[in-house]
């Protein structure tokens, strides 16, 4: 009885590994595509506004991060990777900055430099009119980054899925060797 109980549960097991998988090529593939497309409308960019007008000397001289990719653990020990707004607090984030005492009065420290809080848009530093295809190629490479995490949290899942896998199986060889 508990030996056809592993095998339906191995087969199910199975079965959302190989979903999966055939998943994680899906998006994989639309990765590709992303990129490709991205780097295809960065190169007709620079065909409009001149090979100067688009390159690494109209970067900004101090960067800020758009976006961050923060992970998470779920009940059964997965790691879940999310791309979040580099504005948008975390929950572990909310609540005071400085653990301890704080003197309300007194000496008064010099205020510390806020980070800006709404990052500004890297697309203004080619000009305030840029081309479309600089537009499409910032949102081309921004879904691949979205693209990018889910991608590393379906390897997460799928490393967890191989591993339950190789249990059940060696569960079932010891339970037939029982039996036998």
């Amino acid at each position: 009885m508990a030996a056809t109980d592993l095998r339906a549960e191995l087969d199910s097991l199975l079965l959302q590994l190989l979903q999966d998988l055939e998943e994680l090529e899906a998006k994989r593939a639309a990765l590709n595509a992303r990129v490709e497309e991205g780097w295809l409308s960065l190169s007709k960019a620079r065909y409009a506004m001149g090979t100067k007008a688009v390159g690494p000397l109209q970067y900004a001289s101090r960067m800020e991060p758009q976006v961050c990719v923060c992970t998470s653990e779920a009940q059964n020990g997965l790691q879940k990777f999310r791309v979040v707004k580099a504005g948008a607090q975390t929950p572990e984030e909310v609540g005071p900055r400085e653990a301890g005492l704080r003197r309300r009065k007194g000496l008064s420290r010099t205020p510390e430099p806020e980070p800006s809080p709404a990052p500004r848009d890297p697309l203004n530093w080619f000009g305030i009119l840029v081309p479309h295809s600089l537009r499409q190629a910032q949102a081309s490479f921004r879904e691949g980054l979205q693209l990018a995490a889910d991608m590393a949290s379906l390897q997460a899942r799928i490393l967890w899925g191989r591993s339950q896998l190789r249990g059940l199986r060696e569960k079932l060889k010891q339970l037939e060797l029982g039996t036998a």
